[in-house]
């Protein structure tokens, strides 16, 4: 305004603000309009969050459970808490309680097959006794009842033998419980837990004796999306991961800056809801970024927080929906955006290969 003007505002003639307030006011200005700029010019990569646990694919991967093959009591542990072991290592012995009882089993079939070898014998005579009362019945010297009566004591011999043969199969089973004896790892690994039992203590079968762990396992992370994010999220998707202990700085919408995480990729959405209301998804290792930390940094069931790559949008636009609390924006599979946001690839592949 010029000087002239201001004869007419005597007021505001007088009024001189400080030269920091005008510097202030134009920044200001500055800023608000670099603000609209960058939310209409820069993209945001929208995110599905979520929450989990690092877990192994194959279930016989995962933390077993070693019991007792055969009832008795533990006579010595070979192994304590995170023993190291390999497949056929020795974990526990158990001795039953009787211990004569192999010995009598050991008897008993004896007894048993010496019952089928005589009843075998007597049936072969029987057999041959059918065949001369037949002769007899035919030729009119002998009657139709003792040659019937002769085919009942085979049939009953026969009896005999299938019971004597069924009581040996069971000795023969109960003998074999009782010499496995020596519990064994079923494979390498290493004991997480070994339960106080001592020698004084009777165990049944099977009564967990330790907790196990195998070494070698095949790991995948499973995460907690919330129902709303989950229609959008389909197999092949790029996930984000953050590990428990693993020191990351994350920036959700903009994976180029983000550094210390790991991706992965989408392998399987479950059908349902879980007990918690969250849906899980599967993510597996990307084969074509970096590896997932080994132990012991990141062991089994570590926590994991994971963000699920969508769309790419502006940011005026994810504000707009964060004010309105609106679902995540829709790409559907197979598009020209799908799984991979059309400037948001360029910038996880640019952090993969800083890392």
């Amino acid at each position: 305004m010029r000087s002239d003007d201001l004869r007419h505002f005597p007021t505001l003639a007088k009024l001189k603000p400080p030269r920091v307030l005008w510097t202030l006011g134009v920044l200001t200005i500055i800023s608000i309009i670099s603000i609209i700029v960058f939310s209409v010019v820069v993209p945001w990569v929208q995110t599905a969050p979520g929450t989990g646990t690092v877990i192994a694919l194959d279930p016989r991967d995962r933390q077993q459970k070693i019991t007792a093959m055969v009832s008795g009591r533990i006579d010595s542990w070979f192994v304590t808490d995170g023993s190291a072991v390999k497949v056929g290592d020795p974990i526990a012995r158990i001795l039953d309680i009787d211990p004569l009882l192999l010995d009598r089993l050991d008897s008993q079939q004896r007894q048993l097959r010496a019952e089928i070898e005589a009843a075998r014998d007597a049936m072969a005579t029987a057999r041959r006794d059918v065949e001369r009362t037949g002769i007899l019945y035919r030729e009119g010297l002998a009657s139709r009842r003792d040659w019937e009566l002769a085919q009942i004591k085979v049939a009953d011999y026969r009896a005999k033998i299938a019971k004597a043969e069924a009581d040996l199969n069971a000795v023969l089973v109960n003998r074999q419980r009782q010499s496995v004896q020596v519990v064994t790892a079923p494979r390498a690994g290493r004991i997480m837990r070994v339960e106080a039992i001592d020698s004084a203590t009777l165990v049944k079968q099977g009564d967990v004796l330790a907790s196990f762990v195998p070494a070698e396992t095949s790991r995948v992370v499973e995460l907690y999306v919330d129902g709303r994010d989950i229609p959008l999220i389909h197999i092949g998707r790029r996930v984000r991961l953050e590990f428990e202990g693993w020191p990351a700085i994350q920036f959700s919408g903009w994976p180029s800056v983000a550094r210390g995480l790991f991706d992965g990729n989408v392998s399987a959405i479950d059908a349902a809801a879980s007990p918690n209301g969250l849906f899980r998804v599967l993510v597996s290792p990307a084969p074509d970024r970096a590896p997932w930390p080994t132990e012991p940094a990141v062991r089994l069931g570590a926590k994991v927080r994971g963000w699920v790559l969508m769309d790419t949008v502006k940011v005026w636009f994810e504000l707009w929906r964060l004010l309105n609390d609106f679902p995540l924006q829709f790409t559907r599979p197979g598009s020209a955006t799908a799984g991979y946001p059309s400037a948001g690839p360029a910038p996880v592949e640019q952090a993969a290969d800083a890392k």
